[in-house]
C-alpha cells in the first residue's frame, strides 16, 4: 500500500514565519528552512525574538487566520486524496495548524507542539521525535506503506530520499543545484501526475 507524505509550509499553504515577519515587520522572521538546516537552532532563534519584541502565540494565530493555502493546494490535495493516502508530515505546530488544516479541508497531519505560557508568551517547543519526517517515513515503511514524499526545504530531504519516489515542489535554485538527481516541479498537475506514475 503506498501513502503519500507532503510538506505543509512552502508546499500547500505559504510559509506562517515570512507572513508573520510581514505582518509583525521584524524582517529577520523571513529565515525559514529552506535557509537553515538546524530547525532546532531556527526555533531557539524565533523564539528569542519573539521575546525581544513582546510578541507571543495570540499575535503569531491572528496573522495565520488570514494565511490562505496556496491557489490550487485544497485541489490537488482533495484529487490526490481521491486516489490514495495522504499524510501532511510538517514541522509546524499543532497551535499554528489548525485553522489551517480547516481551510484544506481537515487532512492527517503530523506536527510538534509549542510550549505556551498561559499569557500566551512562546516558551519552547516540543518536537514529536528526533528527525520526524525521516523518522516518520520509516516507521510508515516498518508497517507495510511504501511511501512518496515531496517538500521544498532541507528538512525535507530525508523523507523524499528516504521514500521510493521523491519529489521537490517550488523549491529553491540551491537546493535544487545541490540535488539535481530529485525531480523537481512549480505546478500542482505536474506534482500530481509524477505521483500517479508510481502509485
Amino acid at each position: 500500500m503506498n501513502i503519500v507524505c507532503l510538506d505543509l509550509e512552502g508546499v500547500l499553504v505559504p510559509e506562517i514565519w515570512i507572513a508573520f515577519s510581514k505582518a509583525s515587520g521584524i524582517p529577520e522572521l523571513t529565515r525559514t528552512t529552506r535557509d537553515e538546516p538546524d530547525y532546532n537552532k531556527l526555533m531557539n532563534w524565533r523564539i528569542g525574538i519573539l521575546h525581544e519584541h513582546g510578541l507571543g502565540l495570540n499575535e503569531i494565530r491572528a496573522t495565520i487566520e488570514k494565511v490562505d493555502p496556496m491557489p490550487g493546494a485544497k485541489e490537488f490535495l482533495d484529487k490526490l486524496r481521491a486516489e490514495t493516502q495522504v499524510l501532511i508530515l510538517s514541522d509546524t505546530f499543532t497551535q499554528f495548524a489548525t485553522p489551517l488544516m480547516k481551510k484544506l479541508g481537515w487532512p492527517t497531519i503530523f506536527c510538534n507542539t509549542l510550549e505556551v505560557a498561559p499569557d500566551g508568551t512562546v516558551t519552547g517547543f516540543k518536537m514529536r521525535c528526533e528527525k520526524s519526517k525521516l523518522s516518520t517515513v520509516r516507521a510508515l515503511q516498518s508497517v507495510g506503506f511504501e511511501t512518496i514524499a515531496a517538500g521544498d526545504s532541507y528538512n525535507d530531504l530525508g523523507m523524499i530520499q528516504a521514500s521510493k519516489a521523491g519529489f521537490l515542489f517550488r523549491s529553491t535554485e540551491q537546493i535544487k543545484k545541490d540535488h539535481p538527481e530529485l525531480p523537481a516541479f512549480e505546478e500542482y498537475d505536474e506534482l500530481f501526475d509524477a505521483i500517479m506514475k508510481v502509485l
